[in-house]
């Protein structure tokens, strides 16, 4: 007979995955290492998740699911583009210095082997919001006819300059992310700040 599952010990398991691989990187993350960070016996681990395999995979769809919903959550839903990009960034942002393990997690699950391709698909659903907008932000700039994947891309790789940027130098983190956000705004739609170009 099936042992019962508790959403409650799922989620305590996936916490202590996190916090196993930002302290000691996925190769160091048995099951039996998170299994005793979460307080139950590895046993019981695998009733909630079948293989190491899985429990990554789904570690990575939460943690990606939890930033998009931070980075839209409160989103004017009649803004400007402009204005509604500003709100994705500076949410997105927030979630990400206010969580630095679990963006260092992220980042080494983007690309483990271990995650699917279906995994990957399945952030690319949670994430429909962001994308969404960015279609909307690029539809007159110059990377209007590019594949969306790679805005997504550029979009990522300068928030996490600017995301590192804004942990490393705390002082000038609003001044870095104001710059970065205007950077991000030119590749999208080709101008700058309103009434300045």
């Amino acid at each position: 007979m099936a042992r019962p599952r508790s959403e409650e010990r799922r989620q305590a398991i996936l916490s202590a995955a996190a916090r196993v691989i930002a302290s000691q990187g996925i190769g160091a993350a048995s099951t039996a290492v998170i299994a005793k960070e979460a307080g139950v016996s590895n046993g019981s681990l695998f009733t909630y998740f079948d293989t190491k395999t899985q429990l990554l995979n789904e570690l990575f769809i939460a943690l990606k699911t939890e930033m998009a919903q931070a980075s839209l959550a409160g989103l004017p839903p009649r803004g400007e583009p402009r204005e509604q990009v500003r709100h994705m960034w500076e949410h997105w942002a927030r979630w990400a210095t206010g969580n630095p393990n679990k963006r260092r997690v992220l980042a080494q699950l983007q690309v483990a082997d271990e995650i699917t391709d279906e995994s990957h698909q399945q952030v690319g659903l949670v994430s429909v919001g962001i994308a969404d907008l960015l279609e909307r932000a690029r539809a007159g700039g110059p990377v209007r006819d590019v594949p969306l994947g790679f805005v997504l891309t550029l979009a990522n790789a300068l928030a996490e300059a600017a995301i590192d940027e804004m942990i490393r130098d705390p002082d000038r983190a609003a001044a870095n992310a104001e710059t970065a956000f205007e950077a991000l705004w030119r590749v999208l739609a080709g101008t700058g700040i309103p009434g300045r170009t």
